[in-house]
């Protein structure tokens, strides 16, 4: 999804990798700080947009750097609507995706575990607030994330994994039945919970996640069935 958008703007991102930002994230920020309230509810909620989307970076930052040290070239790293993603110059082995893949969350784990620590000694408010929302969304995108639903990366490593232990056309049904079985749970939950409580603050972010598992579901049916998701 939002993978074939023309960027509105790039720059040079560590490791020399080029970084782009594309209009649906620009959207995305109008739309969810244009719904705030006073002018310190929107600059919360823009910096609260700034933390998700700096994470995120530094997730796909992650990757590219788990791809150039193994000798395979970046090509970009894109920023949109939905997140982002890590694009490569070309494939890699099995071997080497173990890495590459497992980078993304680990990034997201060490950003909890370092911004927890540091909020414990935080007494001003909104310092506090910072550092305890940076650890609350990593710990979040690292749980989520995490979950064996393509396109995530759990879905990757499980995959990647079961190839270490099976034929790759049984792995690859393993992980449609999985997926199939964990996104079905995921929308019976989400969905449940727009019924239960249609105009709740959380609601924005249930219905990213029902654009990322709806797709999910037919791609995790054709990996049960043996065939490419």
């Amino acid at each position: 999804m939002f993978t074939s958008e023309n960027p509105i703007f790039e720059f040079r991102g560590p490791f020399g990798v080029p970084v782009q930002i594309s209009p649906s994230l620009i959207f995305l920020v109008f739309l969810y700080v244009g719904f705030g309230g006073g002018a310190r509810e929107m600059a919360y909620d823009l910096m609260f947009l700034v933390i998700v989307m700096g994470s995120i970076f530094l997730h796909e930052v992650g990757h590219a750097w788990g791809s150039l040290v193994q000798g395979q070239p970046v090509r970009r790293i894109v920023l949109n609507g939905c997140g982002g993603f890590c694009e490569r110059e070309r494939s890699a082995t099995r071997y080497e995706q173990e890495l590459i893949v497992a980078m993304g969350p680990i990034v997201n784990a060490v950003l909890w575990a370092v911004s927890s620590l540091i909020a414990q000694w935080i007494y001003d408010p909104e310092i506090y607030w910072v550092f305890a929302t940076v650890a609350w969304v990593n710990l979040s995108l690292l749980i989520i994330n995490l979950l064996p639903i393509t396109p995530l990366d759990g879905s990757k490593l499980f995959n990647l994994l079961l190839c270490r232990i099976m034929s790759a056309g049984f792995a690859r049904r393993v992980c449609g039945f999985v997926g199939l079985l964990v996104a079905g749970v995921c929308l019976l939950f989400l969905a449940f919970w727009l019924v239960i409580d249609p105009l709740g603050t959380l609601n924005w972010w249930l219905v990213v996640a029902l654009m990322v598992l709806l797709p999910a579901m037919p791609a995790h049916w054709r990996m049960l069935l043996g065939r490419a998701a």
